[in-house]
């Protein structure tokens, strides 16, 4: 068996291999989904106007080629026009029709550019970090902060002869042990940046993507409708080493009244609890005395 030949056979193993293995894939579609905020939705049909442009050219381009290779061909007694060298109202004509669809599409895409680069009049500030290969979550002026990783469960299926099956874990590689809780109804802003290399939070279901660059930090922000409670998946969208696709986002999207209390919940725990020396003495036992 020549080289080329055990290369072109590795390499469709390797193919089939990929093929058979049990995969992290979140609601798989062919289309752009519309999400759960009102920027996502502009996105989406920002995404769609460019769509049906781009068909509707497709459509014209193409049957033009396809018409003309069947009705001018040489079988059919066809003969070259050599007589056509230049036509300045043809070329103005080709020239015109696309710029104005290009400022057609400019003026949707940079008013919604523009719009999800706004991050004034936030409620609440989130700090994300990246870290080689978890996330790392901070609510800005609470002290409640912590490490969002691949959950348990993943993570021992995900392990080379570990003998369980991927495909009986609940959001196999798709689930963390932190979810990050955020209120519905409420312009989140978040601050991205990363401890080591660079990732990216990505979270579909927000029209959010942004890059986590170590010593830089980027803004985003997002708003969930107030009819939207519920858990929403995502990943981190920049090759950031060898655990790269464990790494998921889990958005915990809850009522507002739901998230206070567990805000409350985090505060509490993070608190410093009272060590012996200082905890109140019971009633007619001496003070402690400074030693």
């Amino acid at each position: 068996m020549t080289k080329t030949m055990r290369a072109t056979s590795a390499l469709l193993i390797s193919v089939l291999t990929s093929l058979a293995a049990p995969s992290a894939q979140a609601a798989w579609a062919l289309n752009m989904t519309q999400g759960v905020s009102d920027i996502s939705r502009q996105i989406y049909s920002l995404h769609m106007i460019m769509l049906w442009v781009c068909v509707v050219i497709g459509v014209l381009v193409f049957g033009v080629m396809i018409y003309s290779i069947f009705a001018f061909r040489k079988s059919q007694g066809a003969i070259p026009d050599t007589t056509l060298t230049h036509s300045t109202k043809v070329e103005v004509i080709w020239t015109l029709v696309p710029v104005l669809i290009l400022i057609g599409c400019a003026v949707p895409a940079a008013r919604t550019l523009i719009q999800t680069e706004d991050a004034t009049d936030t409620d609440m500030t989130i700090v994300v970090t990246g870290y080689q290969w978890k996330w790392g979550y901070e609510y800005r002026g609470s002290g409640v902060s912590f490490f969002s990783t691949l959950d348990r469960a993943s993570n021992a299926a995900r392990q080379l002869g570990s003998g369980l099956d991927p495909n009986t874990v609940p959001n196999y590689l798709l689930n963390v042990d932190n979810p990050l809780v955020v209120p519905a109804g409420v312009k989140i802003r978040l601050l991205l940046t990363a401890q080591d290399v660079i990732h990216s939070w990505w979270m579909p279901v927000v029209g959010v993507k942004k890059d986590a660059i170590p010593g830089l930090t980027n803004v985003a922000w997002f708003k969930v409708d107030a009819d939207k409670v519920g858990v929403y998946r995502g990943q981190c969208a920049e090759l950031c080493g060898r655990d790269h696709g464990f790494m998921p986002i889990v958005l915990d999207v809850r009522s507002k009244a739901d998230f206070d209390r567990w805000l409350a919940e985090k505060k509490a725990a993070a608190q410093p609890t009272a060590s012996p020396t200082t905890a109140a003495a019971p009633a007619g036992a001496p003070a402690p005395q400074a030693g």
